[in-house]
């Protein structure tokens, strides 16, 4: 058996587990630059304010419907996120984490257990020890899975936040609840498609022929299919390396000087390099590219990008900047003002099957230099060392006027308890 763990409303969650007054209140979290809406309490979607919305446009609804509002903290949500998979590990050795607040968890040998009432321990310890509400979805494979996690979800007060797919009837009971365009794996366009032929569920989508899905769905659609007809087919082997590690962000303001860019760039290479190494891989393309405002009518418009190949696959971050620093020199143009700008590294690979070349190669001592500066940012903070080419004081930071405290990661944020 396979059990789905979700945080619920994650980022509006990590923002409750310090401030109960939030509990029962609306609450939206902002993107990068206090931009846009990326994550929503159930009371603001209730509320019909979209994924999405820029923050601009609802500032008055926000004010007249009480709607708490908060920049991106991604150093709290990523601290809060490791706690929680920490907990959900001490259940079952057999763990994948799938994203930032989800977690497939394998049940193997434990068919003398009672999984609903596990599932309800998971969810009474996780919220016991972190504090986030989590929903369990329990059932025979990965995708079944995730729609008993939904039905956990939807209907917390009967499922005790928690409920298990184990018989033939409940599964075509809840594959004909969902619908189609709600399935994992699904998207919109293979929704569109499926709905133009009347397939409106996901259990609509089991009974078509393997033979049409494979041919219209590909190989993917039909592992998905026979996943969702009870035969495990998608295993926890299934998840693939990342193809490619980005950062990009949209300015505070417009830059047109060449050095502004420089150093914008030079920081995202390193931000990078270092996702790189945790991810223990390598790259061997560097694309970079910049971007003009295009609500700005009244100014000229240019979106360069360009990518180039590096000489052997690395994950120094010396390397990279240089490549991607060669980039920006071929792509900047004078005359232009640039909103945002991006680093991306694609064609990676992992250290166990790295491509030596026999006539240029990174400098040997770059990978112990690598592993001490990535120890030192860990635990003195980030960006304590990095390239001469950054500016490590960050006289620019983004737009985040509604941010949080570091609860668990800065000392001075730390909560005081006065005991009286």
């Amino acid at each position: 058996m396979f059990a789905l763990v979700d945080c619920n409303n994650f980022y509006a969650s990590c923002q409750r587990v310090f401030n109960p007054g939030l509990n029962g209140q609306p609450v939206v979290i902002l993107s990068n630059n206090d931009g846009c809406v990326i994550a929503r309490s159930n009371e603001a979607k209730a509320l019909d304010i979209p994924m999405g919305a820029p923050a601009f446009q609802y500032e008055k609804m926000f004010r007249e419907k009480n709607v708490h509002v908060f920049s991106s903290n991604y150093a709290l949500y990523g601290d809060m996120s490791n706690r929680v998979m920490k907990t959900l590990g001490e259940f079952t050795p057999d763990q994948e984490i799938y994203s930032i607040d989800e977690s497939f968890l394998k049940f193997k040998g434990f068919d003398l257990f009672d999984l609903t009432e596990y599932g309800r321990s998971i969810h009474r310890r996780v919220l016991q020890c972190t504090g986030i509400p989590v929903s369990v979805g329990i059932a025979p494979t990965k995708a079944l899975a995730k729609i008993a996690n939904r039905i956990a979800k939807k209907f917390p007060e009967r499922t005790g936040s928690a409920y298990v797919i184990d018989s033939e009837d409940k599964r075509i009971k809840a594959l004909q609840w969902v619908a189609i365009k709600d399935v994992w794996g699904i998207g919109r366009q293979h929704a569109e498609r499926l709905m133009g032929i009347k397939i409106y569920t996901a259990y609509d989508f089991t009974q078509l022929p393997d033979a049409w899905v494979q041919k219209n769905m590909s190989i993917v659609g039909l592992r998905l299919k026979r996943d969702l007809s009870g035969l495990p087919t998608l295993d926890f082997e299934d998840i693939q390396p990342k193809k490619n590690i980005a950062t990009t962000r949209s300015f505070e303001g417009m830059i047109s000087d060449y050095e502004q860019l420089r150093e914008r760039v030079a920081t995202y290479v390193a931000a990078c390099s270092e996702k790189l190494r945790r991810e223990n891989s390598n790259c061997s393309l560097v694309t970079v590219f910049l971007k003009t405002n295009k609500h700005r009518r009244d100014l000229p418009d240019y979106n360069p990008t360009l990518s180039i190949g590096t000489n052997f696959p690395t994950q120094s971050t010396f390397e990279l900047n240089k490549f991607a620093q060669g980039v920006l020199k071929i792509i900047y143009k004078e005359g232009y003002m640039y909103k945002k700008a991006g680093v991306i590294f694609s064609a990676l690979s992992t250290n166990d099957c790295r491509q030596l070349n026999a006539f240029t190669d990174e400098n040997p001592k770059h990978h112990d230099l690598m592993q001490v500066m990535d120890s030192i940012n860990a635990k003195m903070g980030s960006s304590t060392i990095g390239l001469a080419g950054q500016d490590i004081k960050r006289k620019w930071k983004m737009k985040r006027e509604r941010l949080s405290p570091n609860y668990t990661t800065q000392w001075e944020d730390v909560i005081s308890v006065i005991c009286r």
